[in-house]
């Protein structure tokens, strides 16, 4: 599920966004995928599971930079850097703290949870 600024754009623009390609996304199951970009900064969460595991990615920026960044020499960095995560683990991120942008994704990522142990 794409929300908010990729619910259009979908994997495409997050690809984009991250400056990534495809071959980053063999074996992967896109479970929920936001990005928000609002009062000159941007905010992505990307939850999906890949053999089994579920990963997280979190990214962020100002106006003046992306996702996906040009350093001086042309070399691009991205923010595209998953983690593997448990199922209660984010759970409890949602459940017990504030994470969730006021439940614009956390319903989103419970839902997809429910499917997990």
């Amino acid at each position: 599920m794409y929300l908010h600024d990729w619910a259009e754009t979908g994997e495409a623009g997050m690809l984009s966004d991250f400056g990534i390609n495809a071959s980053a996304l063999d074996g992967v199951t896109v479970l929920v995928a936001s990005y928000t970009y609002e009062d000159y900064s941007g905010n992505a969460y990307v939850l999906f599971e890949r053999d089994g595991k579920l990963f997280e990615v979190h990214g962020g920026h100002c106006s003046c930079y992306g996702l996906s960044e040009s350093d001086y020499m042309g070399d691009t960095k991205t923010q595209w850097e998953p983690e593997e995560v448990s199922a209660a683990e984010v759970r409890a991120r949602i459940e017990k703290g504030s994470w969730g942008e006021e439940g614009k994704v956390r319903d989103h990522v419970m839902a997809a949870l429910s499917h997990y142990p």
